[in-house]
Formats: structure tokens, sequence, C-alpha cells
């Protein structure tokens, strides 16, 4: 059964444990993310090029244990890959983000751009696709593309996927220009309550996000188009990311306004995501109950 109660692929048996490193780098994240807040300066600087390594590690090697080199080079070819070139693209000529500047304070810089950068756009897309697939599964449509899935679910997969991972900019964009991480040179026009950032941006991420989601599936092969138990981390990972990002927003970092755009964004994918998940777990505790006993008459 899968996570959420549909059929899936079986799960190799591992001897040495190994699908255990993505609970425990997704545990190692968590507690990293909690520190977030309770730091400054150069400290929290660190512990934000922390962070985004250890996602980035989480998500890769999720993709390795679970589906084999082909879908691990994959996704660093085309996310870490992709996200490093558009945004040397967007330093150099502000498409199709805008005109910005990063800080020194994320490390080194390729390009202009630090090289942490594109491993966070690794981090969060390989959870997003996973959630639109599981959130697609099931779906009718037409004729089989030449990759043997539907059309209607892929088209609705690649947007979910796309809405997904852009809308963690909401909270991502503000809470790094508040830093100083990066800074834009022209901000207008602006989301309600979110100076100092264009939507330009926004738009940006949505589209790129596309083009990742679309050239993420030919390379990577069929293994992408199916999720089981193995994903669980990913889910987590994807739930726990929308619900500690509106909590840090709007108590602990004061950026309420981003908190709610995050919130509306996120749920787009990460409210679907729980409930299909609650009630794949329902149906397997309904499953697992012993039938009621039927005494013959007397």
């Amino acid at each position: 059964m899968s996570s959420g109660g549909e059929p899936g692929p079986r799960a190799p048996r591992s001897r040495s444990g190994a699908f255990r490193l993505p609970w425990a780098l997704l545990a190692v994240l968590v507690l990293a993310q909690i520190c977030y807040p309770l730091t400054g300066g150069a400290t929290r600087a660190g512990l934000t090029v922390a962070t985004v390594v250890l996602g980035w590690l989480l998500s890769v090697a999720h993709a390795l244990l679970t589906r084999g080199a082909r879908v691990a080079a994959a996704l660093v070819a085309v996310v870490t890959g992709g996200g490093f070139a558009v945004e040397a693209l967007g330093v150099a000529t502000g498409f199709p983000f805008g005109s910005y500047d990063y800080s020194g304070e994320l490390g080194p810089k390729l390009a202009g751009v630090p090289l942490i950068i594109p491993l966070a756009w690794t981090w969060m897309a390989w959870p997003a696709w996973l959630t639109a697939v599981r959130l697609t599964q099931g779906l009718k449509g037409g004729p089989a593309s030449t990759g043997g899935v539907k059309k209607g679910p892929r088209l609705a997969r690649v947007a979910l996927a796309a809405v997904g991972l852009a809308a963690w900019d909401l909270f991502l964009d503000p809470q790094m220009v508040a830093e100083g991480y990066w800074t834009w040179r022209d901000a207008t026009p602006a989301l309600p309550g979110l100076p100092g950032i264009p939507v330009s941006n926004y738009l940006g991420w949505l589209g790129f996000a596309v083009l990742l989601a679309v050239a993420l599936r030919p390379l990577a092969g069929p293994s992408v188009d199916r999720v089981d138990r193995r994903d669980a981390p990913m889910f987590a990972l994807y739930l726990w990311t929308y619900a500690s990002s509106v909590l840090a927003h709007a108590v602990f970092l004061r950026l309420p306004a981003s908190a709610v755009w995050g919130a509306a964004g996120m749920a787009v994918a990460a409210v679907p995501l729980a409930v299909v998940l609650w009630r794949g777990r329902r149906e397997r505790a309904v499953a697992a109950e012993p039938a009621p006993r039927v005494d013959a008459p007397a």
C-alpha cells in the first residue's frame, strides 16, 4: 500500500537500514530550523547555509535510496544545475525574476550566485514533485503521452508541482530579504504587505518551476510517476515546511504578511496532501481491524 492507502511499488529491503537515512536527515533539519529564530548575525547566516545543505542532502539521498542513481542524477542535473543557470541569468540580466544582488553572507559565489542557492531549489523541488504525484494519482485523462502518463494527469502534475514549489518563495524571499541576504534593485510592483520584493520574482519562480517539472520526468524515468510508503519523509518535509513557516513568520520572525501569503499559497498543495494522507491512514486502520464475529444461530 502507498502512504495514502493506494497500491504502489513494493519497497526493496535494505540490509543496512539505509532507508532510515532520510528520516534521520529530516530530524536534523527540523532541529536546525527550530534553532534559526534563536540565533542572529553570522551564526544565523551559517545556520542558513547548513540548513540548505541538509535539505539538499535529504532530497537527493531520498531520490537515490528510493529510486536509484538515474533519478538522483536527473534531480541534480535538472534542478541543481538548472537552478544555478537561472540564478546566474537573473543576476546578470534581471530575467526572469527582476534585478537583484546577493550579499556575501551566504558563502562562496560563482557568477554572482552563492553556491548554496541552487541547492535550495533542489531541497524543495523534490518533495513538491512527489506531493503533486500523490495528489494526482488516480486521475483520468486522455491518451497516454510518449512517456506513458496520460495527458490530463501529466499536466495537472506539472502544474501542481510548480505551484507547490513556487509558493514556498512566498515565505523564503521575505525572510531572506529581511536578513539582508539579497536585495532587489527595483521592488515595484510588490504584493501588499511584502515591500522590497517585486511581483516579477514570484512569477519568475512559477515559470521556472514549470520548466523544472516538465524536464524532470523525461530524464528521471517512470519511477517518479509513482509514490509509496518510502516517500513518507518527503511528505513530512513538505508539511513541516508549510506549518513551521507559518508559525515562524507569524510569531518568531515578525513577518505577518508573508505568513498570510505563504499560508495561502502553499495551502494549494499542503492542505490536500494532509487530507489525503490522513484518509489513507484511516483506511489502513479500518482495514487492519478484525472482522466482527458472527455467531451461528442456535
